[in-house]
Formats: structure tokens, C-alpha cells, sequence
């Protein structure tokens, strides 16, 4: 297997109110109003919207319901464009659980989460590459 990560299925309740969130977000999709997945390309890896119930079935897995201890993120160039999408992201509708800020590991991040409750990381850090087309590198 190789080293990579292709793609994340979110699980939500709400497929519609999901996608207008992302939408707002400014995030774009080839996705049809009737469709039941929404797809968005996400640099060089797809992020997809999918009933929640329907995607634990498909995983083989048994919904608790609860936060499955996965947390997304989402890097930026610098600790102001991580304000900007996180004021982006409550006027969206995001709950804002932790603000910008300075991190114990010499960054700069906050967080929020989407109406289903996936919690998103928006950090810089000064550590990684983060490319033109958004590809990031661990070296600096």
C-alpha cells in the first residue's frame, strides 16, 4: 500500500444543510441537487458528504453516534489566514470551540466544527512547505 491518503467521506445527517455549509466555505462541486454523495476536490485529495447512516453500513461499523477521534485540518500560509477562515467558518455556522492561537509546539491554530460535528484544525505551521496548489511537505 502506498503512502497516501485519497480521499475522507464525511458522515452527516443532513446531506443538504452539510453541503451548503461547505458551500458557504466557499468550496465548489460538480455534484447535481439529487445526487446522494457530494464530492469536492480538496488539492490533491477528495473530501465526499454522505449519509451518516449510510457510509456506517458501507464501513461495516456500528454508529454510537459520537466523535470518532478523528480530527481534519486544514494549513495555511500564515496565523492571520487562519483567522480568516475561522471567522469564515462561524459565519458559515460553525461552532468555534478554540480560537486562533499560539501552539505548544511553536505554531499558530484554532478550531471548528460543521454542523454534523467534524471538527476541522486550521493551523500554520512555520515547521511544514505548504505549497502553491496547497500540498503540504513535512520539510521547511
Amino acid at each position: 500500500m502506498e503512502q497516501r491518503l485519497s480521499l475522507v467521506t464525511l458522515g452527516v445527517h443532513d446531506l443538504g444543510r452539510a453541503r451548503r455549509f461547505y458551500e458557504a466555505l466557499g468550496w465548489a462541486t460538480g455534484a447535481k441537487p439529487e445526487d446522494d454523495v457530494v464530492f469536492f476536490q480538496a488539492g490533491g485529495t477528495i473530501v465526499a458528504l454522505w449519509d451518516r447512516g449510510n457510509l456506517a453500513e458501507d464501513s461495516g461499523v456500528n454508529d454510537t453516534g459520537g466523535w470518532g477521534g478523528v480530527t481534519l485540518a486544514h494549513n495555511v500560509r500564515s496565523p492571520a489566514e487562519v483567522d480568516a477562515v475561522i471567522v469564515e467558518a462561524e459565519a458559515a455556522g460553525a461552532a468555534i470551540p478554540r480560537h486562533g492561537g499560539e501552539t505548544f509546539w511553536g505554531g499558530y491554530s484554532g478550531v471548528f466544527v460543521d454542523p454534523d460535528g467534524h471538527p476541522w484544525e486550521v493551523a500554520h505551521n512555520p515547521h511544514w512547505t505548504l505549497g502553491e496548489d496547497g500540498s503540504i511537505n513535512l520539510s521547511s
